[in-house]
């Protein structure tokens, strides 16, 4: 059966995908290993404890605060609602490697956030 000439471009490049898959995977696992040395050399020779536990005790908060005010839930479908939840996370926990932590809080925090919180991140309550 004869193929249109996108279809085989298609197919070509799938397979190109699929052989260089491991490639891919080799030069990834290499990065992290090339992260990881030079984590270790910042930190210095000591192996002693946990590398985070030691950056963790290195932090200098910052005087910043960042407040995320909820308040507009109401006017979001539950889909945005859902997207929110995530980016709120996601800054909660980016914060929380960050060498200099801001003050992180939630205003207003209620309606369809709150449940779809209570829902899906039932420790969302031991935030500080």
């Amino acid at each position: 059966e004869p193929m249109s000439k996108r279809q085989r471009k298609k197919l070509l490049k799938q397979k190109q995908w699929e052989e260089q898959k491991d490639l891919r995977r080799q030069k990834r696992k290499e990065k992290r290993q090339k992260r990881k040395l030079e984590l270790q050399s910042k930190l210095g020779s000591s192996n002693e404890g946990n590398d985070r536990k030691r950056m963790r005790m290195e932090v200098v908060p910052s005087t910043l605060r960042l407040i995320v005010d909820c308040s507009f839930d109401e006017l979001m479908v539950l889909k945005d609602v859902k997207k929110l939840h995530k980016q709120i996370q996601r800054c909660y926990a980016e914060n929380r490697k960050a060498f200099r932590p801001v003050q992180f809080y939630l205003t207003s925090h209620g309606g369809q956030l709150k449940s779809n919180m209570n829902e899906n991140d039932k420790g969302w309550v031991n935030w500080k």
